[in-house]
């Protein structure tokens, strides 16, 4: 039981490392100190439900059917391309021009809600990791409820940590430059990943 929670821990915590993303939005967002606690608590649902239904069966459905997965890459380029173009027009814009109100916190709760979830579920990745990789491991251990425990151990101390440490380095990147180095960052990552996602697809798994 022990063995099974480690290994999903493990397992997880290796691939959610790599720069992703989610994890390039929500370090964005915990930088800015926007909503990113909502991020972070969406990112870490989501991949708690897709380790279990991939653990308990949906895989087979993907591998059944891979032309879903490449519907979704083309979704997935698609928003990653306007994520990206949203960051470099603010830092262009630069974060100065930004004015806080109540009215633009609520707007931007509602946006920052729906760019999450598009950001995880309009990315073939995430299927591939917590629907696919993941879940063959866990197939091979003993107790998979607990492996999936582990797995989503290792996603909540991730996004977590990120959440935290980007909210707790955001008064060391006060000035607007700083600002605009982040998001000049965070457009090259998504430009990169959309790329890249767009130039090699989605290579399942061999059965």
């Amino acid at each position: 039981m022990l063995e099974s929670y480690v290994t999903g821990l493990v397992v997880c915590g290796g691939i959610i490392v790599a720069i992703g993303a989610q994890n390039a939005y929500l370090l964005g967002q915990a930088v800015r100190r926007e909503h990113h606690w909502w991020v972070a608590g969406i990112c870490m649902s989501s991949d708690a439900i897709l380790f279990t239904a991939g653990t308990f069966g949906l895989s087979a459905a993907l591998l059944a059917y891979p032309q879903a997965l490449d519907v979704f890459r083309w979704l997935g380029v698609a928003f990653l391309v306007w994520l990206a173009l949203q960051a470099s027009w603010r830092a262009v814009k630069g974060r100065a021009s930004l004015q806080a109100s109540e009215d633009y916190a609520a707007a931007s709760l509602r946006t920052v809600l729906l760019t999450t979830l598009a950001v995880t579920l309009l990315n073939p990745q995430v299927y591939l990791d917590t629907l696919l990789l993941i879940p063959s491991i866990g197939a091979q251990q003993s107790d998979r409820i607990t492996f999936v425990m582990g797995a989503s151990s290792a996603s909540v101390l991730w996004f977590g940590l990120l959440a935290w440490g980007g909210a707790a380095l955001a008064p060391m990147l006060a000035r607007p430059m700083a600002w605009r180095v982040i998001d000049g960052a965070i457009a090259a990552m998504m430009a990169v990943i959309a790329f890249h996602l767009a130039s090699n697809g989605i290579e399942l798994p061999a059965t």
